[in-house]
């Protein structure tokens, strides 16, 4: 089966093109004529732009174990509908990949499910609770991305500099939620504006930024390949822009609601709750500042899904955790392309060349000849309304329900095959 799209801006290593794609073979074909070339099926994309699938470092897809949250069959399915073609699964499951056995229950589902490119982490820890001893981490080494405890913080130095050991030796990444359990004073929203005058408990920048510096120097100290997940506090990008300077094998990611929303955005709904919380302003234009220059390498979603009663409880008693595959695109092209704050291109960076330059992902980091066609086409001009209802997702908790955005996904494609076609879903209201 060979699929043409034709008279795309097509996303090249000098730029967008003006060209037309064969898609054969699960690998693509720039094709300036289409003098002698057949195929099965053609779409025109004119004014439509063609880009490598976004790849997420950080989704939750909660199977095995929590089925009721989300799967692997729907959170692929959202994660198609963003645009991801390439997506890394957190090890907070049941149960916990924190050895062969373990892990090998989610293999099997990921290979018999998912319709988009899957490779999960393992657990740092036995029990993934940031305390217990180490996985069997080399036991597990070919078969995932890096190790993380997300969800938990590595709580002793001297754990995670054993963990650091070990990764390093097998030449794997720690990806690190930073979380000094000992700060959070039974907090569940941003010690701030908000939080002072509306009685609610405070989770201070403080129990991020500490972990991210100890991890820094551990990471100086072993050599470890080191990566904070979801970043949040003008501290931590002030820690990482220096750590980097002085050559500290560090990257990170931040969310897209961390540079749209701030505390002061808050509403009494469980559906603006997750960990870390929307901090300051300041804050939020620290995180602004670190994607421009470069000190922030991606963006993640952090798709973390709960059921619809368990975050109807508000902002105290709702779990952590916002879904954000299938907005994510149409809110960062809204709300920082459309405002000049970073350009398409910087985009596009963020959320398909930098995850594979990090990570040992699928997918390409432009579109070439031969290159694999795991590949996005987005419509620009397409202006539409967030609703939650539609999501492909079980999890419907997202602070930008009933927001107009611009941008969004038309088709996907995975090994060559379209995994997402707008036409053949429900519509977003108009």
């Amino acid at each position: 089966m060979s699929i043409l799209l034709k008279n795309g801006n097509v996303f090249t290593p000098n730029g967008f093109k003006k060209t037309n794609i064969l898609i054969s073979n699960s690998k693509v074909s720039l094709i300036s004529t289409l003098d002698d070339t057949s195929f099965d099926n053609s779409i025109d994309c004119n004014g439509l732009y063609i880009v490598p699938g976004f790849a997420d470092v950080h989704v939750h897809f909660r199977e095995p174990g929590f089925f009721y949250k989300e799967s692997i069959a729907t959170g692929s399915l959202a994660a198609a509908r963003g645009g991801y073609t390439q997506v890394c699964t957190m090890p907070n499951v049941n149960p916990a990949p924190a050895d062969l056995k373990s892990l090998d229950v989610q293999l099997e589902i990921i290979k018999n499910d998912s319709v988009v490119h899957i490779t999960p982490y393992a657990t740092i820890t036995s029990r993934g609770d940031g305390r217990s001893t180490l996985s069997k981490m080399a036991d597990m080494a070919d078969y995932v991305v890096g190790y993380s405890d997300d969800g938990k913080g590595v709580q002793t130095g001297e754990l995670m500099e054993e963990a650091m050991i070990m990764a390093k030796s097998l030449d794997k990444i720690i990806v690190a939620h930073c979380e000094d359990e000992s700060l959070l004073d039974g907090g569940y929203i941003h010690k701030g504006i908000y939080a002072e005058n509306h009685n609610h408990k405070g989770i201070s920048s403080e129990s991020e930024w500490v972990q991210v510096a100890r991890d820094v120097e551990l990471a100086k100290k072993t050599g470890c390949k080191y990566h904070v997940c979801h970043i949040s506090t003008k501290e931590t990008v002030d820690i990482i822009r220096r750590a980097k300077a002085e050559n500290v094998d560090v990257t990170c990611e931040t969310a897209p609601h961390y540079l749209i929303l701030c505390d002061e955005d808050l509403k009494e709904e469980g559906r603006f709750k997750m960990n870390p919380p929307l901090r300051s302003k300041e804050d939020r234009a620290a995180l602004i500042k670190g994607i421009q220059d470069g000190t922030i390498d991606m963006i993640a979603t952090d798709h973390a899904p709960h059921s619809q009663d368990e975050k109807s409880r508000g902002l105290q008693k709702s779990p952590f955790g916002i879904v954000g595959l299938e907005t994510a695109f149409s809110l960062l092209y809204t709300h920082l392309v459309k405002k000049d704050i970073i350009s398409l291109e910087k985009l596009i960076e963020l959320m398909c060349i930098n995850p594979r330059k990090r990570f040992p992902l699928t997918g390409s980091l432009y579109i070439e000849n031969d290159t694999p066609a795991d590949i996005t086409v987005l419509d620009l001009s397409k202006k539409y309304k967030i609703d939650s209802k539609n999501f492909l997702s079980k999890g419907k908790a997202t602070p930008f329900d009933g927001e107009y955005v611009i941008g969004d996904i038309l088709y996907t494609f995975v090994d060559g095959n379209m995994v997402y076609d707008y036409k053949n879903l429900p519509n977003y209201q108009k």
